[in-house]
């Protein structure tokens, strides 16, 4: 993907498979909101239902559902009209690049530094979604599922190393007796976490996955709606 934005000319990039496009920041916005928010959506799901690798948790069943639904109802109602592109063969691209066991791509190495991940990937989803009036469930339950994540222990009880430059504070809020004290970071979060349209689907979530598990939790965001 090129933007069509040179001085003196230009070779026929087209030629050899290339789009170019008068404005590129549509299509980054899509890759930033489909594939690396979906990203992050599958490392904290995956490794509290203890997978490892991203081709894994991306070939279970339920956070494939996930994803897609996220994708779908709210991450793609968020980005500007694309020409060229079918955002659905794009969605469907992400999922068969998570599954590639070939790649071998490790989920720790999604989940480090997710306090610069998650503000630019999925809160500007969460934002848009809101001024527009729209549901916010799976991108509140993909924070959740980070606080979860931030605490250090999945759910089968082994230890989760957080890999963070802040690391201290994302955990010391996780660990917190109110999980609401994880949405108070400002730096992170801004006034989002005052707003009870995102805090509300957070804590059902943060709740759900404390008291059935991660797995069943996901089970239910996927069949709810």
């Amino acid at each position: 993907m090129l933007e069509d934005d040179f001085a003196a000319g230009r070779p026929h990039y087209e030629d050899v498979g290339a789009q170019v496009v008068d404005d590129v920041h549509p299509y980054e916005v899509m890759k930033l909101r489909l594939l690396n928010g979906s990203h992050q959506g599958l490392a904290y799901f995956g490794t509290l239902t203890g997978h490892h690798f991203v081709h894994e948790a991306a070939q279970d069943p339920v956070i494939a559902t996930l994803l897609r639904r996220y994708m779908v109802d709210e991450a793609t109602p968020t980005l500007r009209p694309l020409p060229g592109i079918d955002v659905r063969a794009y969605r469907d691209s992400v999922i068969a690049r998570f599954s590639n066991a070939h790649v071998a791509d490790t989920i720790a190495r999604v989940a480090t530094d997710t306090s610069d991940r998650i503000p630019k990937f999925v809160l500007p989803v969460v934002a848009e979604q809101l001024a527009a009036n729209r549901p916010v469930t799976l991108s509140a339950a993909i924070v959740a599922s980070w606080a979860r994540y931030a605490r250090g222990v999945a759910d089968d009880g082994s230890p989760i190393e957080v890999v963070d430059r802040v690391a201290p504070q994302l955990v010391a809020a996780a660990k917190d007796r109110d999980p609401r004290t994880f949405l108070h970071q400002r730096d992170l979060f801004g006034a989002l976490g005052d707003d009870p349209r995102f805090v509300d689907p957070f804590l059902d979530a943060w709740h759900s996955i404390a008291r059935v598990g991660t797995r069943e939790t996901v089970v239910r965001l996927t069949q709810s709606g």
